[in-house]
């Protein structure tokens, strides 16, 4: 059984995630996506929250596990058994700092690779960034982001003015 890893912050998950989650499914025996714990980041969501958003959006998904890590993703990958790592794609400027991750990691752990998926077209420009940022200022984000979450979005944001506001 081939195992894979797909790690991230995923803050949001996006349709651009979802689309490689989809692709990677397909390419291996299991796919696990870690949801990375980043204490250098200040998320919009907590891990718990992203690990049950990311269930919730691929749970037609047979073969894919949802689960939080800390620390190196060579590490996590070894952790669950994991072959593979999965790296998503948007633009030719991430290859460039994905390929420095993936050498860094081939590094660390010569039985763990690497292997690259270009988002679909559609999605090349998207990212969980953006999505923020676009929902912050009211915009429009559905066609971002599964409908649940555009909801899960709005909460967030809706609970941060009343804080603010205090």
């Amino acid at each position: 059984m081939t195992i894979a890893v797909y790690p991230g912050t995923f803050d949001p998950v996006t349709f651009g995630h979802l689309d490689i989650i989809q692709r990677a499914a397909h390419l291996y025996d299991k796919l696990i996506i870690g949801v990375l714990h980043n204490s250098e980041k200040t998320p919009l969501f907590s891990v718990k929250e992203r690990v049950n958003i990311l269930t919730k959006a691929t749970e037609d998904i047979a073969n894919v596990e949802v689960c939080s890590f800390e620390g190196l993703s060579v590490d996590f990958a070894r952790n669950v058994g994991a072959k593979v790592i999965v790296r998503g794609l948007r633009l030719i400027t991430d290859f460039e700092y994905e390929l420095q991750m993936a050498q860094t990691n081939r590094k660390l752990a010569p039985d763990v690779d690497t292997t690259f998926l270009y988002t679909s077209l559609q999605y090349s420009y998207l990212s969980s960034t953006t999505v923020k940022e676009v929902a912050r200022f009211g915009g429009d984000i559905r066609e971002f982001v599964p409908g649940f979450i555009v909801e899960e979005i709005k909460k967030k944001l809706e609970a941060g003015d009343k804080e603010n506001r205090k």
